[in-house]
């Protein structure tokens, strides 16, 4: 019996038995378990690679623009608002490569760190900042802090 393919079902050809060709040429072999979760690995993988890729460059812009924006309420907005994104979705990314249980449980409590720090800091800096006069009221459309 000599075979020749491609790799697909539809070039398959054989000069063997036309029921040996069929079946092992059918689709219905790749919907196997196996087979799914094989693709389902290949997407989470492509899936966690653009989640890596998104957030590496959301802190980077977060610390672009911590270096050149020139007051202390727009580099604390930097560092705050794309910064926590982008490390939500490095986190994201390497939860989808690592799939392991315990690994999974890590980086939800990391992102939750994340998440709770993050506006307690940018609200502790800004409210320092005013105090120390670092802050051009001009800018502010209301200025909360002021004394009545």
């Amino acid at each position: 019996m000599t075979h020749w393919s491609t790799g697909s079902p539809a070039a398959h050809w054989s000069t063997g038995s036309p029921a040996a060709d069929w079946s092992a040429a059918s689709p219905a072999a790749d919907w196997s378990v196996a087979a799914w979760t094989a693709g389902w690995t290949v997407v989470a993988d492509w899936l966690g690679a653009v989640s890596l890729v998104a957030g590496a460059l959301l802190s980077l812009a977060a610390a672009i623009g911590v270096l050149r924006f020139p007051d202390t309420l727009s580099r604390m907005h930097a560092a705050t608002k794309p910064q926590v994104l982008g490390v939500l979705l490095l986190l994201l990314g390497l939860s989808l490569r690592l799939r392991t249980l315990a690994d999974l449980g890590m980086v939800v409590l990391v992102g939750i760190f994340q998440l709770a720090t993050a506006p307690v800091a940018a609200q502790m800096i800004g409210r320092a900042a005013y105090r120390a006069g670092r802050v051009d009221r001009r800018l502010l459309d209301a200025d909360e802090l002021a004394e009545r």
